[in-house]
């Protein structure tokens, strides 16, 4: 993976650079510290995956990736912050990054969520859905009978817990997506569950999803 970092603080971004430099499948093509720069090398390196800071000073690593993405540039995004507010989360999603990543990970934890990010999968940091389920306690208080789903909504779920768009589940499962619109809404209804965000965030507070460091 070709890989930039954008980063306000020049000790994160080295250390994330010396971190890059142990894994012989990552090559590092640069870093930046605001948006103009980020923009720029963006165009420059045109990377395969670009590690954003949420707050850059004054300037949201969010907005970058919003402005970026009108650029034209179509790398992966993965957004490294302290912020455990929903509201940072969510909006990430809308956005559609592939990664949220708590500074406070480990760095094979780190490691391991770009590796599955390259592999074309989103990762969602277990921290920050543990503290996000906790802002929903009403929500995860009820028994949404799993049980109730048959084995192939059990199937969709887990891959909603991965992270996974509708397209990425219909390869994953060999179904359609139309097929997987229907499970996912026989989801959402049986388990009274608002979205898929929540989809996401039920399976990983019932354990269905695991995550390994290889």
């Amino acid at each position: 993976m070709q890989i930039v970092i954008v980063d306000n603080h020049p000790l994160v971004r080295k250390g994330l650079a010396y971190l890059l430099s142990l894994d012989t499948t990552m090559n590092f093509l640069g870093e930046a510290a605001n948006n103009r720069e980020a923009l720029a090398l963006f165009h420059k390196t045109k990377p395969n995956l670009a590690i954003v800071d949420l707050h850059l000073g004054n300037e949201s690593g969010l907005d970058l990736i919003l402005e970026a993405k009108q650029q034209g540039i179509t790398c992966k995004f993965v957004v490294l912050t302290s912020s455990t507010k929903e509201i940072d989360f969510k909006r990430a999603q809308e956005i559609d990054v592939d990664g949220y990543v708590l500074k406070e990970a480990l760095p094979e934890e780190l490691i391991h969520a770009l590796r599955m990010i390259g592999r074309g999968r989103k990762y969602y940091d277990p921290g920050v859905l543990d503290l996000v389920m906790m802002s929903k306690e009403n929500l995860f208080q009820k028994d949404c009978h799993v049980n109730q789903l048959t084995p192939k909504e059990k199937e969709v779920l887990l891959e909603l817990g991965m992270g996974l768009s509708n397209k990425e589940i219909s390869k994953a499962l060999y179904i359609s997506e139309y097929t997987v619109k229907k499970h996912v809404s026989q989801v959402l209804a049986k388990l009274e569950l608002a979205d898929r965000t929540h989809a996401a965030l039920y399976a990983n507070a019932k354990g269905l999803v695991t995550y390994h460091v290889n």
